[in-house]
């Protein structure tokens, strides 16, 4: 089945891509869940309109990414969260909170393009990798404290 991605699913690629996969796979999970639609000759022009989007949305060039590392790099994030005693959360950190925290000191950031290695479940000192540009990957200390 032959398909146009809509927006980046892992491991098969980027929004605006024209894939080819398995009949259920498409028919079942990328088509309902909007991830893709069924690709048509008119659908050329979809393709071209999605990469447009795609492009005003991502990190223009590599210089600029280098920018957005070095800020992200340079600064400690403060993230308060509800803690119990001996500095257990309540809870796991989410990718949705730190896109918060990092946007709100200054940088914008998707919050598909987080990392988080385990699951941030203490307070603490945390390592975090922003993927900034294809090239260019921001590792982000993140300092989880209680609200």
């Amino acid at each position: 089945m032959k398909l146009i991605l809509t927006q980046e699913v892992g491991g098969l690629g980027a929004a605006g891509d024209i894939v080819e996969v398995k009949d259920g796979y498409g028919r079942n999970f990328l088509i309902p869940r909007g991830f893709a639609i069924r690709w048509t000759k008119g659908g050329e022009r979809t393709v071209e309109s999605i990469k447009s989007a795609r492009s005003s949305r991502e990190v223009r060039d590599f210089d600029h990414a280098q920018e957005i590392k070095a800020k992200l790099e340079g600064t400690t994030i403060q993230l308060p969260v509800r803690a119990g005693e001996g500095g257990r959360l309540f809870g796991a950190v989410t990718v949705t909170d730190i896109a918060g925290a990092i946007n709100d000191a200054g940088a914008a950031v998707d919050k598909r393009k987080i990392i988080v290695g385990n699951p941030i479940k203490s307070l603490g000192s945390h390592q975090v990798t922003v993927k900034v540009h294809d090239e260019v990957d921001a590792v982000v200390t993140l300092n989880v404290v209680p609200a």
